[in-house]
């Protein structure tokens, strides 16, 4: 599956090592300092920049048990950040956590590249994120290196014969075995349910009586299943770009080449719409054909990318994906379409490069191991080569574009050396305060239906769904006036809105 990796870097350190009896770890004291640069595995980049009061981000780092299940052993370090709350004393409310989904992205780099955008929470709120176990710098899964990585992410995702079929399964143990040599302590601890556990204890050491929390994307997993475990510490939360509770692995990837087809029509429509030609076909259907007919002819011959790697059919639908997380980057994936038809890949490899988390450098961030880590962890289900070859023809039918490539991918946990641990997270909070599930209806990574979905799987008078009409993963960084007053009238004021209300 497709993850979202459009966040920037900075970076806190951690530190592991073994819990004594009697220490109480939600007693613990947080050191915080102003944040370093980050690692190689948060993205790398310099040290975030100074709030536009001048306070400075804070980072520190939390302890919390290896193994939930034997809370008196090994501990490992989470990383924090946080910028306090700048509006009166009187009116602060406490904390409020963020996690920007992926599964795999690093909370510590992105909160301080949106900052500026949840300004507003911050009059009433500390804004705090983290590094989720085995992302960034909370021990960080490791599988394969950067020269490695960049021959993994050239090899090609959608094959077509025998030969190709064997290769790609070659490529996905070759990365798992990878994954289990220099992470094999920490890969039975990454389920969603451990990092729920985490936020309790985050909860405890911050201070606050509840949890109020910004989950986006992932994020709205990872909140549903705090909610289920532990329904009377919710505060006020908001849930945007909703994770459908009720898929297994197979049904997410279905919905997601729904959704990203979806999204590229809009695209195609939207550019051809305009007053002035559209440079990458005269009719949304011809916009589309001609993607097609570029795809198929990266299949059979690259064309040269960044040097010295060359733009692959696999590289470019992930740099067309990329581009249509946000309607922002329309602009960039048209620059993209018009260089790679005049055999120049480099703006569509730019793209797919920020979906696989490798920054200017040539090192990679570490959203992908955590990632396949973090998914084949929590998704019991194991998928074969002649599953998804039968399966095929449903995804080609849900998308043209992006069918095999998200039938291919349902793959990565099969040998994984892990158990899944279920079928589909277990959402169901009843006596919970209620959580703003918000669904933007041109969602392309987590389908608008996933919202009202989640918002049965919570229960009776704990979900209450916001419609948002528009395009792009999510809906609050929209900057929809709409959307805003809303969170900001739950946030800030405790004034749940009208269920089923809709913006546009």
């Amino acid at each position: 599956m497709f993850t979202d990796n459009s966040g920037q870097k900075v970076v806190v350190g951690c530190g592991g090592g073994s819990q004594e009896d009697d220490e109480d770890l939600s007693g613990q004291k947080l050191h915080w300092k102003n944040c370093p640069a980050p690692s190689e595995a948060e993205g790398g980049g310099a040290a975030p920049s100074p709030l536009p009061d001048g306070d400075e981000w804070q980072c520190a780092t939390m302890k919390a048990p290896l193994d939930w299940d034997d809370p008196k052993g090994d501990t490992i370090g989470l990383a924090l950040i946080r910028a306090e709350a700048d509006g009166a004393a009187d009116r602060r409310i406490g904390s409020l956590v963020f996690n920007f989904g992926g599964p795999g992205g690093s909370g510590v780099t992105t909160l301080p590249a949106f900052g500026q955008d949840y300004a507003k929470l911050r009059t009433r709120y500390d804004l705090v994120s983290f590094d989720p176990r085995g992302v960034g710098r909370s021990d960080p899964v490791e599988c394969l290196d950067d020269k490695q990585l960049d021959t993994y992410f050239q090899q090609d995702a959608t094959p077509d014969d025998r030969a190709e079929r064997t290769e790609f399964v070659d490529n996905t143990e070759e990365f798992n075995a990878a994954c289990e040599k220099h992470s094999k302590k920490i890969l039975p601890h990454v389920r969603t349910t451990d990092a729920a556990r985490d936020m309790d204890l985050m909860r405890q050491v911050l201070g606050d009586e509840k949890l109020h929390y910004f989950g986006i994307s992932y994020g709205t997993e990872l909140g549903g299943v705090y909610a289920h475990l532990f329904p009377r510490h919710v505060g006020r939360a908001v849930f945007d770009a909703v994770v459908d509770p009720t898929q297994t692995a197979e049904q997410g990837s279905l919905g997601q080449a729904k959704g990203f087809q979806l999204a590229l029509d809009n695209f195609a429509e939207d550019c051809v719409s305009k007053v002035e030609d559209c440079p990458v076909g005269d009719t949304a259907e011809d916009v589309e054909a001609r993607i097609a007919r570029l795809l198929k002819d990266l299949d059979r011959k690259p064309i040269p990318g960044i040097f010295p790697r060359q733009l692959t059919e696999t590289a470019a639908t992930g740099g067309i994906a990329q581009a249509l997380y946000s309607k922002d980057f329309w602009e960039y994936l048209t620059e993209g379409l018009e260089q790679a038809y005049d055999g120049d890949g480099r703006v569509l490899m730019v793209l797919s490069d920020a979906l696989n988390g490798r920054n200017e450098d040539g090192e990679y961030s570490n959203i992908t191991a955590a990632n396949v880590a973090i998914n084949c962890a929590d998704d019991k289900p194991r998928y074969d080569p002649a599953y998804v070859e039968d399966k095929l023809p449903e995804f080609r039918d849900a998308s043209p574009l992006f069918g095999d490539y998200l039938a291919w991918s349902m793959l990565s946990c099969t040998d994984w050396p892990v158990a899944g641990a279920a079928d589909h997270p277990d959402v169901h909070a009843p006596g919970a305060a209620p959580i703003l599930v918000i669904g933007n209806t041109g969602d392309p990574a987590t389908p608008y239906e996933g919202a009202g979905r989640m918002v049965d799987a919570l229960g009776k008078g704990v979900g209450v769904e916001l419609i948002y009409k528009g395009q792009g993963h999510g809906a609050y960084d929209s900057k929809n006036r709409c959307v805003q007053d809303a969170v900001h009238g739950y946030l800030l004021d405790g004034k749940v809105p009208a269920a089923k209300t809709v913006c546009s």
